[in-house]
């Protein structure tokens, strides 16, 4: 059984979420949230709202807290929100603000 939690549409670009969601892929829950506490980026941040929503999840459905782990974590790349950037004798510059689909599945072992 696999309990999932969700951040969709979240604003930081999926290629630095991704470097950390690959820290604590696979490990237990207690460790990855224990890496991610210590590790000063946004994206873990995020990320460890996301593990402690499914770790809620399961405890609502009564699973065993103490054998739960990432059982995967996913970064899809979300809707791109375009803006420009003014420069000099009329030209702008595209500005690409990227946004994130966070997906966090946590099962027993």
């Amino acid at each position: 059984m696999a309990w999932n939690a969700k951040h969709r549409f979240a604003r930081i670009a999926p290629r630095k979420v991704r470097l950390i969601a690959d820290m604590v892929r696979g490990r237990d829950v207690q460790d990855a949230l224990n890496v991610l506490k210590f590790t000063h980026n946004r994206a873990a941040g995020m990320l460890a709202k996301v593990l402690t929503s499914a770790v809620a999840s399961a405890n609502e459905a009564e699973a065993n807290l103490e054998q739960l782990y990432v059982q995967e974590i996913r970064v899809d790349e979300g809707p791109t929100i375009k803006r420009f950037r003014p420069k000099d004798r009329g030209r702008a510059h595209n500005i690409f603000k990227r946004t994130s689909h966070i997906c966090v599945a946590v099962s027993e072992d």
